[in-house]
């Protein structure tokens, strides 16, 4: 018996079928490697498809050679090596695979928040590879992700980007030569506007003069640092004897290499005076914001992002769940871009990822983007904010063969993922999917039942051991009762008689 990879990680979800499924895997060793990648012919073409390249146009009756994973020919002659798997996508359409640049999946938590500044944490720490999240976003096209920590930081911990290759092991997921980020927050959410416990003091900062403050100490500590690291490697190799090192102080080091550009800033925000405040901040310490996550109000400061070379990273059309949220707008993805701002759609949800298409066509109702401006938003925009647009985001020879095929125009609302597929691997399959749910579901039932009878036998009882009989203290005699002695009365009225 076989469990597949998918059940597994939808069973981590139900817990009436969670037990026996580690209670099979006692009695099945090659389940360790049931999560096997799948099958990938070393050549494919993709033929008679509408390729929307993003980068040079639309290919009608096109075709797509892909070798060793990597994109080797596009075009209307295209022609099919006699090794080749052929995928015959006859009125579908081709795009490159989307790019999701605010993601939290596949990680087994996101926020450190007991400190303001937790730059010494990492998301690779933590991935989880089994999250179903990653195929549900596969069937919607997502193949690279920036996986963020959270919001409760002023500085948050460690990001990284990864590639959804589902059924891989942890260690496969990171996107190979991405460069590493870091999360900022500001607003309500560092300064915990919403999340005061009962009975317990307040995190600082309370305010966001306080976030501004706790920003910008960590820096001047972080560029001391860097200070001390220089000063002893310039007398180090001056040939100095008997120098100590400066003490190593995980928490700074990410943000040394934040100054020295190597690894970029993703920075949660939503008003326009916390937008300006970092840019400042950034300004004042000679490094650079890559992206500002959310940036509701970007509209209203859309010039000084384009000055500043700051991309903007939003949504299609949230608006007033808290406060601070107030003054979104549908408009504001297309007023950005129009400002000369790199724009993308993220989804902050593992289910809104899974319909990033449609989100991004909403800039075309509102705010009048193009089809190709409007498909940019989830392909060579996020893949430009997050540095590895050499590889993925467009359709052109020597990229990374990561695309997804729908059955109508990606921007309609009837488009449907037919296949998604990384580095030239068929990851999702629609009809491969469709064909195995049966299966996956009398394997739930087997296991159901199984557990149900297990619940319903009944407990063997251990033979109650017969105690001996505790003993009593023994009972001491009583002594006797004294005899009364006669009052003065009683003695008088017996002399007296």
């Amino acid at each position: 018996m076989r469990i597949s990879p998918i059940l597994k990680a939808r069973c981590a979800r139900t817990p009436l079928v969670y037990l026996p499924y580690f209670l099979c895997l006692l009695n099945l060793p090659s389940l360790a490697n049931a999560a096997t990648p799948p099958d990938s012919p070393s050549v494919i073409v993709i033929q008679n498809a509408t390729i929307l390249t993003v980068s040079h146009g639309t290919i009608e009756h096109g075709s797509i050679l892909i070798k060793d994973g990597k994109i080797a020919e596009v075009g209307q002659s295209v022609k099919a090596p006699k090794d080749a798997q052929v995928i015959d996508a006859s009125g579908q359409f081709v795009i490159p695979g989307i790019i999701d640049c605010h993601s939290h999946i596949a990680a087994e938590s996101i926020n450190e928040g007991s400190v303001s500044v937790s730059s010494m944490v990492t998301m690779e720490e933590v991935l989880d590879s089994d999250d179903i999240d990653i195929y549900l976003d596969l069937a919607g096209g997502v193949t690279s992700a920036n996986i963020l920590h959270g919001s409760a930081n002023s500085i948050g911990g460690q990001t990284l980007v990864i590639k959804l290759r589902w059924g891989q092991p942890a260690s496969k997921l990171p996107f190979e030569g991405a460069m590493p980020g870091i999360k900022f927050a500001l607003g309500e959410n560092p300064k915990r506007s919403n999340f005061s416990m009962p009975g317990q003091p307040r995190r600082y900062p309370a305010t966001r003069m306080g976030v501004e403050e706790t920003i910008r100490g960590a820096f001047s500590e972080a560029r001391d640092y860097k200070k001390s690291w220089g000063d002893y490697k310039k007398r180090s190799d001056a040939g100095e004897k008997n120098l100590i090192p400066p003490r190593r102080d995980l928490r700074l080091e990410p943000l040394v290499e934040v100054l020295e550009g190597k690894r970029y800033v993703h920075s949660h925000c939503y008003r326009e005076d916390e937008i300006l405040m970092l840019l400042r901040v950034a300004k004042e310490f000679g490094f650079k914001v890559r992206t500002f996550q959310h940036v509701l109000e970007g509209y209203k400061v859309a010039d000084e992002l384009a000055a500043n070379g700051v991309g903007a990273s939003t949504f299609s059309d949230w608006w007033a769940y808290k406060v601070e949220a107030y003054d979104a707008i549908p408009y504001n993805a297309a007023l950005m871009t129009r400002r000369g701002v790199v724009v993308s759609i993220n989804s902050d949800s593992a289910e809104e990822a899974t319909h990033l298409n449609q989100e991004a066509a909403k800039s075309m109702k509102y705010g009048g983007l193009s089809h190709d401006e409007a498909l940019k938003l989830v392909t060579l925009n996020p893949a430009l904010q997050l540095g590895i647009d050499k590889r993925v985001g467009t359709i052109d020879v020597g990229k990374d063969a990561d695309l997804a095929i729908y059955n109508h125009d990606p921007l309609s609302a009837y488009a449907v993922v037919q296949r998604t597929l990384i580095d030239g691997r068929v990851y999702f399959d629609r009809q491969r999917d469709i064909a195995g749910r049966a299966e996956i579901e009398k394997e739930k039932k087997a296991l159901t039942e199984k557990l149900k009878a297990a619940e319903k036998k009944p407990e063997e009882k251990k033979p109650e051991e017969k105690k001996p009989p505790e003993k009593k203290p023994e009972e001491k005699a009583k002594p006797p009762a004294p005899t009364p002695t006669p009052t003065a009365v009683e003695a008088h009225v017996g002399s007296a008689q």
